[in-house]
């Protein structure tokens, strides 16, 4: 079986008062996420996308988690693919003013705090809950 790999850029956003931002989509919480466009570095796509998704106006990348790979069916390609995400923690300088990027399927936009965070991980994807576990220590 073949695969078509991809690459994206994920970010793992903190505000100023060490909340994490979630994103609602497809009936699941989730980070936000971008494909990667020609010209431009995984770090800058990460960074458009958060904003793009999320209305933040100012986001920088305080450090790599790391890289992780997935499989899924890709419909335009009519095949099997596989997903190269490169995950960066980011801190966002506002709080408000977030905006979901409803044309992407983001229904809600949340701050959580660490003490609320496994809660709303019951309800996300399994390489997101190793992701956050990556960023955020027990």
């Amino acid at each position: 079986m073949s695969y078509e790999k991809s690459n994206c850029g994920r970010g793992l956003v903190f505000n100023f008062e060490d909340q994490l931002l979630l994103i609602f989509r497809h009936g699941k919480w989730d980070l936000p996420k971008g494909h990667f466009e020609k010209g431009e570095t995984l770090e800058s796509c990460a960074i458009r996308e958060v904003k793009e998704e999320t209305g933040l106006k100012e986001v920088t990348i305080t450090s790599f988690i790391g890289v992780t790979e997935h499989t899924y069916f890709d419909n335009k390609l009519n095949s099997d693919a596989i997903k190269e995400v490169h995950w960066y923690v980011m801190r966002a300088a506002q709080r408000s003013g977030l905006f979901p990027q409803l044309q992407e399927g983001i229904e809600w936009l949340r701050w959580v705090s660490r003490g609320e965070l496994s809660g709303y991980l019951k309800n996300s994807y399994d390489n997101i809950r190793e992701i956050v576990g990556k960023a955020i220590p027990k």
